[in-house]
């Protein structure tokens, strides 16, 4: 029985979507997604390159900062394949396994993310609230720890969630609702009891980003009380300024993530393209504002960036 249910659903073939109702646009939906695209994976790159190349930038802010840059290239490159298919050479299929793989690393590159920026949180509040033991808590070897911390956490949480689908009988309908592996739209197309799916998936949610949330709450609130302490207002910008960056990394990651709750639970009659449109964003915009959004904020990230391109070229 179990190489029955084996075979059956490794030839499984499922079909993502584009832009349904708008197909006949797909060609002229896919340029911001390429801008998007090429500004994630260029723009990160360059900033890791930036942070390995240059001594200046060997700190415990900046080796955080290639974390989340390292998140959001594997996240943009999940994705590329089955959304460039789609929009320009509308390739629709996906295997069984394929579609399993990716909705892992997507999954994984979120929940990467949401650690990383609980890290960044920390990494701020030790800054502010204890600078002289700064270098001694955040040592290299202790950044090394979480770094692993952090992928072994994502993986240990999500491996069930992906296996368990594989438990599953499939529909004859294997019509996805968005361009990429989604969990909740893959377990949807099962005809067997998908109660235990759905409460590890959610427990897998709520226990990575969800719990994240929470502390970088906090770590902020006590952020805020350090900073209103500090009796010279020129100290008082500049240390709250250090923060800014990460704020905006912070509203990036969860606005999409909330938004696209809002709408699977909420907007069902909303037309499908919002959708889709709100689920793309959701893995999109996060890569390519969070090189923007470091970039401009923060001066060190930007001279080092500027220093690679002019010696890139002079080489040139």
């Amino acid at each position: 029985m179990s190489t029955l249910q084996n075979s059956t659903t490794s030839s499984v073939i499922f079909l993502p979507t584009g832009v349904s109702g708008m197909e006949a646009f797909h060609t002229w939906i896919s340029i911001p997604f390429c801008c998007l695209y090429a500004t994630a994976l260029s723009g990160n790159s360059l900033i890791l390159f930036a942070i390995v190349t240059q001594p200046s930038l060997h700190e415990p802010m900046y080796y955080f900062l290639s974390m989340l840059s390292t998140t959001d290239v594997g996240l943009s490159i999940s994705t590329l394949a089955t959304m460039m298919g789609i929009f320009w050479f509308n390739v629709r299929e996906i295997s069984f396994n394929a579609c399993l793989s990716q909705m892992f690393f997507i999954q994984l590159f979120t929940v990467m993310e949401s650690s990383v920026l609980l890290t960044m949180a920390f990494d701020r509040y030790v800054a502010i609230s204890n600078p002289l033991r700064y270098a001694t808590i955040l040592t290299d070897s202790r950044i090394a720890q979480i770094g692993v911390a952090i992928v072994t956490r994502g993986t240990v949480m999500l491996t069930p969630m992906v296996a368990l689908l594989k438990r599953l009988s499939y529909c004859s309908s294997h019509m996805l609702h968005h361009s990429y592996c989604f969990h909740p739209d893959v377990m949807k197309l099962s005809r067997t009891d998908t109660r235990i799916n759905s409460a590890v998936g959610l427990t897998a949610l709520i226990s990575t980003a969800g719990v994240d949330s929470v502390p970088i709450l906090l770590f902020y609130v006590l952020i805020i009380r350090t900073v209103l302490s500090i009796a010279f207002p020129e100290e008082r910008k500049k240390a709250f300024s250090t923060c800014i960056s990460h704020l905006g990394a912070v509203a990036v990651f969860y606005f999409p993530l909330i938004s696209l709750s809002f709408v699977h639970r909420f907007g069902k009659r909303a037309p499908p393209y919002v959708h889709t449109l709100i689920a793309n964003a959701y893995l999109l915009i996060p890569p390519a504002m969070n090189l923007i959004i470091y970039s401009v904020k923060t001066k060190q990230i930007c001279k080092a960036v500027w220093k690679v391109l002019h010696s890139g070229m002079a080489k040139s």
